[in-house]
């Protein structure tokens, strides 16, 4: 077991021997149905300090509130992500989200090989001929910076 033991595996995870991701720009995790992508203080600073501008107009042009927690907006007629700009390219990548980093290594992803297999449906770069073998222990760190246990490195 990882020391992160993120799904609190009593043995070996189906994932053991690693899996294969590689991101292909394809934006449908960013597009296609309406969701949210929640933001951490860190976050919105980060994305405040990219867009250069303040609190209150990112606020008031970028987000929507759910349950009193602040979540891009996804108005659009097919709900794509509002950074999500002409030929699938992120319009902030480089202070993205951590829910957008940490992709598809979300619990919900790898909880079990059918959970995975059903994503790899919506996700062309997962199990994708040309993705490298992510190891246990990484899926592990990212799945971890995703629920919140640790802090994503700068």
């Amino acid at each position: 077991m990882t020391k992160f033991n993120i799904l609190n595996h009593s043995k070996e995870p189906w994932y053991k021997d690693g899996l294969h991701f590689k991101c292909t720009g394809c934006g449908k995790c960013c597009t296609g149905s309406p969701g949210f992508v929640f933001l951490t203080d860190d976050d919105v600073e980060k994305l405040l300090q990219h867009l250069k501008i303040s609190k209150e107009e990112f606020v008031k042009r970028y987000t929507k509130s759910f349950n009193g927690r602040l979540s891009l907006r996804d108005d659009t007629p097919n709900y794509s992500c509002i950074f999500l700009k002409e030929g699938k390219y992120c319009q902030v990548y480089q202070a993205r989200p951590v829910q957008c980093k940490t992709y598809p290594y979300w619990l919900g992803n790898i909880s079990s090989e059918a959970q995975w297999m059903e994503e790899s449906e919506r996700c062309e770069g997962i199990n994708h001929p040309d993705a490298p073998l992510i190891s246990k222990e990484e899926i592990e760190r990212i799945a971890a910076i995703h629920a919140g246990l640790i802090q994503e490195e700068p």
